[in-house]
Protein backbone atom coordinates (compact mmCIF):
# COMPACT_ATOMS: atom_id res chain seq x y z
CA UNK A 1 0.00 0.00 0.00
CA UNK A 2 1.55 3.67 -0.86
CA UNK A 3 2.30 5.46 1.85
CA UNK A 4 1.05 9.14 2.21
CA UNK A 5 2.66 11.56 4.68
CA UNK A 6 0.12 12.78 7.36
CA UNK A 7 -0.26 16.67 6.70
CA UNK A 8 -3.38 17.84 8.28
CA UNK A 9 -2.97 21.50 6.87
CA UNK A 10 -0.30 23.44 4.79
CA UNK A 11 1.79 26.15 5.56
CA UNK A 12 3.54 26.89 8.82
CA UNK A 13 1.19 25.23 11.09
CA UNK A 14 1.60 21.95 9.02
CA UNK A 15 4.85 22.76 9.53
CA UNK A 16 5.08 22.70 12.70
CA UNK A 17 3.05 19.27 13.06
CA UNK A 18 5.18 17.84 10.29
CA UNK A 19 8.37 18.92 12.67
CA UNK A 20 6.63 17.28 15.86
CA UNK A 21 6.05 14.00 13.87
CA UNK A 22 8.75 13.77 11.51
CA UNK A 23 10.75 10.98 13.61
CA UNK A 24 7.47 8.79 13.67
CA UNK A 25 6.31 9.57 10.21
CA UNK A 26 10.03 8.80 8.68
CA UNK A 27 10.31 5.48 10.63
CA UNK A 28 6.49 4.27 9.07
CA UNK A 29 8.02 5.39 5.41
CA UNK A 30 11.70 3.54 5.86
CA UNK A 31 9.19 0.49 6.61
CA UNK A 32 7.72 0.93 3.51
CA UNK A 33 8.62 -2.84 1.38
CA UNK A 34 9.64 -0.78 -1.40
CA UNK A 35 12.30 1.60 0.55
CA UNK A 36 13.69 -1.45 2.55
CA UNK A 37 14.46 -3.60 -0.26
CA UNK A 38 15.87 -0.27 -1.99
CA UNK A 39 18.37 0.05 1.14
CA UNK A 40 19.10 -3.36 2.19
CA UNK A 41 20.22 -3.72 -1.46
CA UNK A 42 22.12 -0.65 -1.85
CA UNK A 43 24.17 -1.29 1.20
CA UNK A 44 25.07 -5.31 0.64
CA UNK A 45 25.76 -4.94 -3.24
CA UNK A 46 27.30 -1.49 -3.60
CA UNK A 47 30.47 -2.14 -1.92
CA UNK A 48 31.31 -3.96 -5.20
CA UNK A 49 31.69 -1.25 -7.64
CA UNK A 50 34.51 0.18 -8.01
CA UNK A 51 34.11 2.58 -10.84
CA UNK A 52 31.60 5.33 -12.25
CA UNK A 53 30.90 2.96 -15.31
CA UNK A 54 29.87 -0.17 -12.98
CA UNK A 55 27.58 2.55 -11.01
CA UNK A 56 25.68 4.12 -13.89
CA UNK A 57 25.23 0.75 -15.74
CA UNK A 58 23.44 -0.50 -12.39
CA UNK A 59 19.96 1.28 -12.39
CA UNK A 60 18.93 -0.04 -8.63
CA UNK A 61 22.34 1.12 -7.58
CA UNK A 62 22.47 4.82 -9.19
CA UNK A 63 18.57 5.18 -8.30
CA UNK A 64 19.88 5.09 -4.43
CA UNK A 65 22.71 7.38 -5.14
CA UNK A 66 21.12 9.63 -6.61
CA UNK A 67 17.93 9.39 -4.81
CA UNK A 68 20.57 9.99 -1.61
CA UNK A 69 21.22 14.10 -2.75
CA UNK A 70 17.30 14.35 -4.27
CA UNK A 71 18.85 13.97 -7.71
CA UNK A 72 16.61 10.61 -8.49
CA UNK A 73 15.30 12.37 -11.16
CA UNK A 74 18.10 13.06 -13.33
CA UNK A 75 19.07 9.32 -13.76
CA UNK A 76 18.48 9.25 -17.13
CA UNK A 77 21.41 11.68 -17.78
CA UNK A 78 24.09 8.78 -17.80
CA UNK A 79 26.74 10.17 -19.45
CA UNK A 80 26.70 13.33 -17.59
CA UNK A 81 26.78 11.83 -14.45
CA UNK A 82 29.25 9.25 -15.39
CA UNK A 83 31.78 12.59 -16.23
CA UNK A 84 30.85 14.32 -12.91
CA UNK A 85 31.68 11.19 -10.70
CA UNK A 86 35.09 10.39 -12.61
CA UNK A 87 36.39 13.85 -12.54
CA UNK A 88 35.72 13.98 -8.92
CA UNK A 89 35.63 17.47 -7.02
CA UNK A 90 39.03 18.24 -5.74
CA UNK A 91 40.37 19.86 -9.02
CA UNK A 92 38.92 23.63 -9.21
CA UNK A 93 37.91 22.48 -13.11
CA UNK A 94 36.66 19.23 -12.29
CA UNK A 95 33.19 19.23 -14.41
CA UNK A 96 30.90 19.28 -10.52
CA UNK A 97 32.38 22.24 -9.82
CA UNK A 98 31.45 24.18 -12.94
CA UNK A 99 27.89 23.37 -12.45
CA UNK A 100 25.46 25.92 -11.25
CA UNK A 101 23.56 23.60 -8.71
CA UNK A 102 25.95 22.53 -5.88
CA UNK A 103 24.41 19.17 -5.03
CA UNK A 104 26.51 17.84 -7.97
CA UNK A 105 29.94 18.56 -5.86
CA UNK A 106 28.21 17.37 -2.87
CA UNK A 107 27.29 14.24 -4.75
CA UNK A 108 30.87 13.92 -6.65
CA UNK A 109 32.70 14.38 -3.38
CA UNK A 110 30.60 11.63 -1.21
CA UNK A 111 31.24 8.65 -3.88
CA UNK A 112 34.95 9.71 -4.46
CA UNK A 113 35.67 7.73 -8.03
CA UNK A 114 37.48 11.10 -9.47
CA UNK A 115 39.12 11.51 -6.65
CA UNK A 116 40.52 8.63 -4.19
CA UNK A 117 38.57 5.95 -5.43
CA UNK A 118 35.30 4.44 -4.51
CA UNK A 119 33.92 5.59 -1.19
CA UNK A 120 31.41 2.68 -1.73
CA UNK A 121 34.22 0.30 -0.10
CA UNK A 122 33.19 1.51 3.28
CA UNK A 123 30.29 0.36 5.13
CA UNK A 124 30.04 3.10 6.95
CA UNK A 125 29.61 4.96 3.50
CA UNK A 126 27.05 2.95 2.26
CA UNK A 127 25.15 3.26 5.17
CA UNK A 128 25.09 7.03 5.42
CA UNK A 129 24.18 6.82 1.93
CA UNK A 130 20.43 4.61 2.70
CA UNK A 131 19.92 6.92 5.35
CA UNK A 132 20.02 10.12 3.07
CA UNK A 133 18.20 7.82 0.70
CA UNK A 134 15.45 7.13 3.24
CA UNK A 135 15.11 10.67 4.24
CA UNK A 136 15.12 12.28 0.57
CA UNK A 137 12.38 10.07 -0.13
CA UNK A 138 10.76 10.71 2.64
CA UNK A 139 10.71 14.29 1.88
CA UNK A 140 9.66 13.40 -2.00
CA UNK A 141 6.84 11.93 -0.27
CA UNK A 142 5.73 14.59 1.56
CA UNK A 143 5.82 17.01 -1.69
CA UNK A 144 3.62 14.46 -3.05
CA UNK A 145 1.27 16.26 -0.74
CA UNK A 146 2.69 20.03 0.06
CA UNK A 147 5.52 20.97 -2.13
CA UNK A 148 6.23 23.92 -0.33
CA UNK A 149 6.85 21.43 2.70
CA UNK A 150 9.44 19.68 0.92
CA UNK A 151 11.14 22.72 0.25
CA UNK A 152 11.00 24.10 3.55
CA UNK A 153 12.74 20.55 4.90
CA UNK A 154 15.28 21.42 2.41
CA UNK A 155 16.13 24.41 3.49
CA UNK A 156 16.41 23.40 7.31
CA UNK A 157 19.11 21.18 6.03
CA UNK A 158 20.64 22.62 3.46
CA UNK A 159 20.87 26.36 4.34
CA UNK A 160 23.65 25.72 7.18
CA UNK A 161 26.10 24.25 5.00
CA UNK A 162 26.65 26.59 2.46
CA UNK A 163 26.38 28.98 5.12
CA UNK A 164 29.14 27.88 6.99
CA UNK A 165 30.96 27.28 4.21
CA UNK A 166 33.29 29.89 3.89
CA UNK A 167 34.34 32.23 1.15
CA UNK A 168 33.16 35.08 -0.02
CA UNK A 169 29.51 36.27 0.50
CA UNK A 170 29.08 36.29 -2.83
CA UNK A 171 29.90 33.03 -3.79
CA UNK A 172 27.78 31.89 -1.40
CA UNK A 173 24.70 33.50 -2.63
CA UNK A 174 25.48 32.00 -6.11
CA UNK A 175 25.56 28.83 -4.60
CA UNK A 176 21.95 29.64 -2.74
CA UNK A 177 21.18 30.95 -6.51
CA UNK A 178 22.39 27.75 -8.41
CA UNK A 179 20.21 25.30 -6.15
CA UNK A 180 16.59 25.47 -7.10
CA UNK A 181 14.92 24.44 -4.15
CA UNK A 182 16.95 26.79 -2.58
CA UNK A 183 16.08 29.65 -4.85
CA UNK A 184 12.61 28.84 -4.59
CA UNK A 185 12.52 29.24 -0.91
CA UNK A 186 14.72 32.30 -0.30
CA UNK A 187 12.75 34.14 -3.28
CA UNK A 188 9.56 33.46 -2.06
CA UNK A 189 10.73 34.27 1.77
CA UNK A 190 11.72 37.83 0.38
CA UNK A 191 8.28 37.94 -1.60
CA UNK A 192 10.68 38.83 -4.91
CA UNK A 193 8.84 39.16 -8.32
CA UNK A 194 8.66 35.90 -11.22
CA UNK A 195 11.14 38.45 -13.23
CA UNK A 196 13.91 38.52 -10.22
CA UNK A 197 15.49 35.58 -12.23
CA UNK A 198 16.00 38.11 -15.15
CA UNK A 199 18.17 40.07 -14.01
CA UNK A 200 21.87 40.00 -13.78
CA UNK A 201 23.13 37.63 -11.22
CA UNK A 202 25.01 40.30 -9.93
CA UNK A 203 22.17 42.72 -9.06
CA UNK A 204 20.60 39.36 -7.87
CA UNK A 205 22.94 38.33 -5.38
CA UNK A 206 22.76 42.95 -4.43
CA UNK A 207 19.06 42.03 -4.16
CA UNK A 208 19.58 39.44 -1.71
CA UNK A 209 21.99 41.14 0.27
CA UNK A 210 19.70 44.18 0.68
CA UNK A 211 16.85 42.16 1.55
CA UNK A 212 18.53 40.19 4.14
CA UNK A 213 20.11 43.10 6.02
CA UNK A 214 16.47 44.56 5.94
CA UNK A 215 14.86 41.16 7.22
CA UNK A 216 17.56 39.52 9.64
CA UNK A 217 20.29 42.48 9.80
CA UNK A 218 22.95 41.40 7.90
CA UNK A 219 23.76 40.89 3.87
CA UNK A 220 25.47 38.00 4.64
CA UNK A 221 24.62 34.31 3.72
CA UNK A 222 26.50 33.40 6.70
CA UNK A 223 23.78 34.54 9.29
CA UNK A 224 21.70 31.46 8.26
CA UNK A 225 24.08 29.75 10.62
CA UNK A 226 21.60 30.76 13.12
CA UNK A 227 19.03 28.35 13.62
CA UNK A 228 16.44 31.22 14.78
CA UNK A 229 17.39 33.02 11.65
CA UNK A 230 16.66 29.62 9.53
CA UNK A 231 13.32 29.40 11.15
CA UNK A 232 12.07 32.77 10.67
CA UNK A 233 13.11 32.23 6.99
CA UNK A 234 11.15 29.24 6.97
CA UNK A 235 8.32 30.55 8.47
CA UNK A 236 8.23 33.60 6.14
CA UNK A 237 8.05 31.45 3.21
CA UNK A 238 5.42 29.43 4.05
CA UNK A 239 2.96 32.34 4.92
CA UNK A 240 3.40 33.51 1.84
CA UNK A 241 2.84 30.43 -0.22
CA UNK A 242 0.12 30.24 2.30
CA UNK A 243 -1.20 33.42 1.39
CA UNK A 244 -0.75 32.76 -2.62
CA UNK A 245 -2.38 29.43 -2.29
CA UNK A 246 -5.69 30.53 -0.09
CA UNK A 247 -5.53 32.93 -3.44
CA UNK A 248 -5.87 30.25 -5.76
CA UNK A 249 -7.70 28.43 -3.46
CA UNK A 250 -5.44 25.49 -3.09
CA UNK A 251 -3.92 23.60 -0.36
CA UNK A 252 -2.99 20.17 1.32
CA UNK A 253 -6.23 19.02 1.91
CA UNK A 254 -7.21 19.81 -1.89
CA UNK A 255 -4.64 17.94 -3.01
CA UNK A 256 -5.16 14.66 -0.81
CA UNK A 257 -9.63 15.04 -1.35
CA UNK A 258 -8.52 14.91 -5.03
CA UNK A 259 -6.82 11.63 -4.83
CA UNK A 260 -9.31 9.81 -2.62
CA UNK A 261 -11.92 10.77 -4.69
CA UNK A 262 -10.31 9.78 -7.99
CA UNK A 263 -9.52 6.07 -6.39
CA UNK A 264 -5.72 6.85 -6.36
CA UNK A 265 -4.86 6.06 -2.62
CA UNK A 266 -4.79 2.38 -1.20
CA UNK A 267 -6.27 1.84 2.15
CA UNK A 268 -3.10 2.59 4.19
CA UNK A 269 -3.01 6.15 2.49
CA UNK A 270 -7.04 6.53 3.59
CA UNK A 271 -5.97 5.93 7.24
CA UNK A 272 -2.96 8.37 7.25
CA UNK A 273 -5.59 10.86 5.61
CA UNK A 274 -7.89 9.91 8.45
CA UNK A 275 -5.22 10.19 11.36
CA UNK A 276 -4.08 13.36 10.27
CA UNK A 277 -7.67 14.64 10.34
CA UNK A 278 -9.04 15.34 6.69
Amino acid sequence: MPFLAAIPTGGLTGFRFLTRTYEAQLEQFSRSPDVERDVEDFIERAAAVTSAAELVQDTRLLRVALGAFGLEDEIGKRAFIRRILEEGAIDPDAFANRLADPVWREFSAALGFGDLGSALTSETTRRELAERFRERQFERAVGEVDVDLRLALNFQREIGSIAAAGGSDKAAWFRILGSPPLRQVIEGMFSLPSSFGQLDLDKQVETLEARSRSMFGSASPAVFRDAEVVEKAVSRFLLNAQLSASAQGIGPATTALTLLRSGGLGAGARVSLIISGL
